[in-house]
């Protein structure tokens, strides 16, 4: 091997080894304000957000992503909803919204992330057979106790370049419960100005390749738009999964013309 290959391995494995660090001291402390709040034994769900918001972004910035809301981003009460073109974006929307995350139930059950989970207010779904109404009761539950919910409805990642077909079966919890759905958009951008071609996992790369990637990136910005809320009252599921398509597809066109040095000209495309 070269000494200039050797010096830009160096390097890596150096940049690698220092955000792993920093993402352990970020868990570490996530787990030390956990038991000092009592939130192992019962989630102090009303204080919550806040602690949370700090946590992700800290923890998104252990990976050297910077996140920058580029419209304020409202803090009320609602259905959540993202589109989703990474890991990352858990950090990056737990960091601006004070929603709390879907997450299937065994996963309650890992060690240390799973603690945290629970710590954080996750909210456990007990799923039976892709029963996505049963998904849909639960979570209308949870709203009407006051509590925010965000989930990802294109129900996979992307490239970051456009909005899947969104599923819209969940949307009935806002329809039973009359809380507006809030969407926001968000895409990753490099020092170039470009979408990242580091931060999107999908397709067929492992988490342990995304990692990496992830890893070796430098200057990536995660930028994030929050949207016109939908009042659900007097439409039914269809009808708001349409708007809330529209609004989605329209809202990623718009957060690439402003933040983007040549907005992608496909960012309209539905899959």
């Amino acid at each position: 091997m070269s000494q200039s290959k050797s010096r830009i391995s160096l390097r890596k494995q150096l940049g690698r080894g220092k955000q792993i660090a920093g993402m352990t001291t970020t868990i570490a402390g996530g787990l030390r304000t956990a038991q000092r709040i009592g939130a192992f034994r019962e989630p102090p769900r009303e204080k919550l957000p806040r602690y949370i918001q700090t946590f992700c972004r800290k923890m998104a910035g252990s990976f050297g992503v910077k996140i920058i809301p580029i419209e304020p981003v409202p803090q009320h009460h609602g259905l959540w909803v993202s589109n989703h073109v990474s890991w990352m974006d858990i950090p990056v929307v737990g960091s601006v919204s004070p929603a709390f995350f879907l997450s299937k139930a065994e996963i309650g059950e890992w060690p240390v992330f799973g603690k945290l989970a629970q710590a954080a207010g996750t909210v456990f779904i007990e799923r039976g057979s892709g029963d996505t109404g049963s998904v849909a009761t639960q979570i209308a539950s949870f709203l009407n106790e006051g509590f925010s919910v965000i989930f990802f409805p294109e129900a996979t990642t992307t490239d970051g370049t456009n909005i899947k077909r969104i599923h819209g079966t969940l949307l009935q919890a806002a329809i039973d419960t009359g809380v507006p759905i809030q969407p926001l958009v968000l895409c990753y951008v490099n020092k170039d100005g470009e979408l990242s071609k580091d931060l999107p996992y999908y397709g067929k790369l492992t988490m342990k390749d995304s990692l990496k990637k992830v890893l070796d990136s430098r200057h990536v910005t995660a930028y994030v738009l929050p949207l016109e809320p939908l009042d659900p009252n007097g439409y039914n599921k269809s009808q708001l999964t349409n708007l809330l398509q529209q609004r989605m597809r329209d809202g990623l066109k718009e957060l690439h013309a402003r933040v983007l040095t040549e907005p992608n000209n496909n960012s309209t495309s539905v899959l």
